[in-house]
């Protein structure tokens, strides 16, 4: 609830971040290169560390913790610290090379304007930030073992923070350059600096080695190998859309800014729920509880499934106004048209989003990082011509529907590795809840969009604004009612989930 809570006020700094944006730059060659300056910076980290370092260290460091050894625990953060970021440092010179390399194939629709060099500048600006988003990871899981979560709850609210102040405070003298310089600058502090000042504040003793062969370090490397070697759908979701998207002018800021905004209750219900599981099911399944690890993640899946299609429901019928929300500045209605659009496409699969995460945190916290990366790369393999086809055949809609189609692919076979692997039945998930989820989405959705769309047309922000708060209202009165009708038991966990853990006499 912490970490939902973080993600719920840095979900409102990125829109109004979206939103002030949008107005400045519009959707054109700017804005195009922004957007894509980011993807050879994620896919550095992707690969070189695994795109998640702090997953295979929260295992060992768990560990080291559940055996009472914290000097242990430090000396192996230290070494896979210290010594990842000697080879992260030589990682960040070879792409500042290679960046324009990589943006002539990637975005092969840059050629023909003067998108290409201002991507290239751009990324070869926020690639050192890798650096420290690496620190912050590493820092954090010390943190998170010890179920400590109110810094990683600061991270986003500053990162966002800080795109948002380079862009109010930089943008007349730098152009789009404020807004690299606002990310590299979130980015050390919000997740460098201030999970270090929490990681050292709760005792760590961090010391400088490089040493390729110590155990430790070797452990990680084993662990994180398969993620590294290893391509997920997350990943290579957006360079697939950004790829195709770029041989239109505008294209890629339209399609990210509507998965963005697709992304934002994504955001409160998917990754905080995840980050805060993965050392809970960690601790499990080391003390050898298989039952209880099994009904553990399947119950977590069954709830976040649940509650993602009733905000489905919410998203799909208040689309309009929660889109219109965007339209000012450079930033026209033919633009705000073009991104509810791909926003709805985007939507129905807002809760196979939010459980794909803990289905593959079920695998790392059992420390199986092989079987979900090998399913990982296959399913990205057939996705790729998914993506093409669905392009050339529908356009930028295609792109969404494809990025559909794969997620719920790759969804489905992690859980049924799942369960072929006796990790977690798929008979412990809680079908009746689901079912009668699924029957309070539609009862939701009928209701608020049968009336709001009779309601009198709005043509300001304040109309837009006041629509969703009606309709969201009704929204919940549909949802909470169905859902106490059919007798579901999900408001009361929720309550309950919401409520600070009483503490033992």
């Amino acid at each position: 609830m912490l970490l939902m809570m973080s993600a719920v006020l840095s979900g409102l700094l990125a829109l109004e971040r979206i939103r002030y944006i949008n107005a400045i730059f519009g959707a054109g060659i700017a804005q195009d290169a922004y957007r894509a300056a980011f993807k050879l910076p994620d896919l550095l980290n992707y690969f070189l560390i695994g795109g998640a370092a702090s997953i295979s260290l929260i295992t060992i460091l768990n560990r080291y913790r559940t055996a009472g050894d914290d000097e242990g625990g430090d000396r192996a953060l230290s070494v896979i610290l210290t010594t990842m970021l000697v080879v992260l440092c030589i990682g960040v010179v070879v792409t500042f090379v290679i960046a324009p390399y990589y943006v002539a194939y990637f975005f092969d629709g840059f050629r023909h304007d003067a998108r290409a060099r201002l991507c290239v500048s751009l990324t070869r600006l926020l690639l050192p930030g890798q650096l420290f988003f690496f620190i912050g990871s590493v820092m954090s899981s010390r943190l998170q073992v010890r179920k400590i979560f109110i810094y990683q709850a600061f991270t986003p609210l500053i990162y966002n923070g800080g795109i948002l102040l380079g862009a109010l405070l930089l943008h007349r003298r730098i152009g789009v350059y404020s807004l690299a310089v606002g990310a590299l600058a979130g980015v050390m502090v919000g997740s460098a600096l201030l999970n270090s000042l929490g990681a050292f504040r709760n005792g760590l003793r961090y010391r400088f080695i490089v040493d390729f062969r110590d155990p430790a370090f070797l452990e990680w490397f084993h662990l994180s190998l398969p993620l590294m070697l290893g391509v997920s759908l997350v990943m290579f979701d957006s360079i697939f859309i950004n790829k195709f998207a770029s041989r239109d002018l505008g294209g890629v800021t339209l399609i990210t800014n509507a998965k963005d905004l697709f992304n934002a209750p994504f955001n409160i219900i998917g990754p905080a729920a995840g980050a805060a599981s993965l050392p809970f099911f960690a601790a499990i399944f080391q003390r050898g509880r298989n039952h209880d690890f099994s009904t553990s993640v399947a119950r977590s899946v069954s709830r976040l499934f649940a509650v993602g299609m009733l905000v489905t429901a919410w998203m799909l019928a208040l689309s309009h106004w929660l889109m219109d929300i965007f339209r000012g500045g450079k930033f026209n209605s033919y633009d705000v048209a073009v991104m509810r659009q791909l926003f709805c496409v985007f939507a129905f699969t807002l809760a196979v989003w939010a459980v794909q995460g803990i289905f593959a945190r079920a695998f790392y916290a059992a420390s199986d990082m092989r079987t979900p990366a090998i399913a990982s790369t296959a399913v990205v393999l057939l996705s790729a011509p998914v993506y093409w086809a669905l392009f050339h055949l529908l356009g930028m809609i295609g792109l969404a529907i494809a990025s559909d189609i794969c997620i719920v692919a790759q969804t489905v076979v992690l859980a049924v590795l799942l369960h072929k692997k006796r990790l977690v039945s798929l008979h412990h998930l809680e079908w009746g809840e689901l079912g009668r989820a699924s029957f309070a989405a539609v009862a939701a959705f009928g209701a608020t969009a049968g009336v709001v769309y009779f309601m009198p047309p709005v043509a300001t922000h304040e109309g837009d604004l006041a629509m969703i708060a009606i309709g969201s209202v009704i929204w919940a009165i549909a949802a909470l009612g169905t859902l106490l009708l059919t007798g579901s038991k999900l408001p009361t966990q929720i309550l309950r989930r919401s409520r600070p853990a009483a503490t033992p006499a």
